[in-house]
């Protein structure tokens, strides 16, 4: 499949390296409209898979024709989150960049997949779904899986086991509203509670929610692990491997929810999105996922 990814800043060099480090793509696409910016950045990564002996390469352009024939497209750009900034805050100023890029999308691609990366993610994802009237199986934003790398993280902290033995579960708004399950996590297949108490768990839970904030405020920005939860995305599209990944999607009645894009888990494989799986919340869990998507649909609101 080739991939073509649009945006070469931070998040989207760090994209396009992670899927030629797990060689994806013999040949992978980096635009941007900054002249040089995408050169820049394709010379840099090729010369670190170079010496890893790894083929793919990069490809750096201005040029959005060099979008025909992608299989996979990822939409990063648009203006990142500064210091004291919530997701929510870039609404305005990124739809205008989304709305025009999904279009140049849709005029040079006729049939692809399409991975949301700029933030607000859901709201982002919804408006490129709508620009390019792609089908909701193929358009689906990051969020989930970046949230779940971090969730993941928090929960190898409190219990200090092997990562590997982590299995763990995010959905709801890629924001404020975000539900990381404590309740649908594991260590291989205990549930978690067997490993931590309440009072840790209300802790794991806070701290997923808020800790991009915390890593913009040290650094400015957040942009490993955006990149590896893309070549995650990615890779299952690729190789068909049908992995089940919590990502931004087009809910049409699961979860009580319709007309949004929110954070659920989904089967994602060669086609798109092949199954959204529908869990069995609790009452609390179902408000927190409501609150979520009562801000996605008061920002989509705000757009058409």
């Amino acid at each position: 499949m080739t991939i073509s990814i649009i945006g070469s800043g931070k998040v989207g060099a760090s994209v396009a390296l992670n899927c030629g480090l797990r060689e994806l793509d013999p040949k992978i696409n980096l635009l941007d409209i900054v002249e040089g910016l995408p050169q820049g950045e394709a010379m840099d990564i090729n010369h670190q898979l170079s010496e890893k002996g790894l083929d793919s390469y990069i490809v750096g352009s201005n040029d959005y024709s060099e979008l025909k024939n992608s299989d996979i497209v990822v939409l990063v750009a648009g203006v990142g989150r500064k210091p004291g900034m919530t997701r929510m805050d870039l609404l305005k100023t990124n739809a205008s960049i989304v709305r025009d890029v999904s279009l140049k999308i849709s005029e040079n691609v006729n049939d692809c997949i399409l991975v949301v990366v700029t933030n607000p993610l859901d709201p982002m994802t919804y408006l490129a779904l709508k620009t390019t009237k792609f089908p909701p199986n193929k358009v689906m934003g990051m969020g989930g899986m970046l949230d779940l790398s971090r969730f993941t993280s928090f929960i190898h902290d409190f219990t200090k086991v092997s990562r590997k033995s982590i299995s763990a579960m995010v959905i709801g708004e890629h924001g404020e509203n975000m539900l990381p399950l404590i309740r649908f996590s594991s260590v291989s297949g205990i549930p978690l509670q067997e490993f931590i108490d309440k009072d840790q768990s209300m802790q794991i839970y806070e701290k997923t929610k808020q800790v991009a904030a915390e890593v913009i405020k040290f650094k400015g920005a957040t942009v490993y692990a955006p990149g590896n939860a893309v070549s995650t995305m990615i890779e299952s599209i690729v190789k068909d491997k049908k992995t089940v990944i919590p990502i931004s999607v087009y809910l049409d009645g699961q979860y009580g929810v319709r007309d949004v894009c929110l954070g659920a888990p989904a089967i994602v494989g060669k086609s798109g999105v092949e199954k959204i799986i529908e869990l069995p919340l609790d009452d609390f869990e179902k408000d927190q996922f409501a609150k979520g998507a009562d801000s996605v649909k008061e920002a989509i609101s705000n757009l058409f």
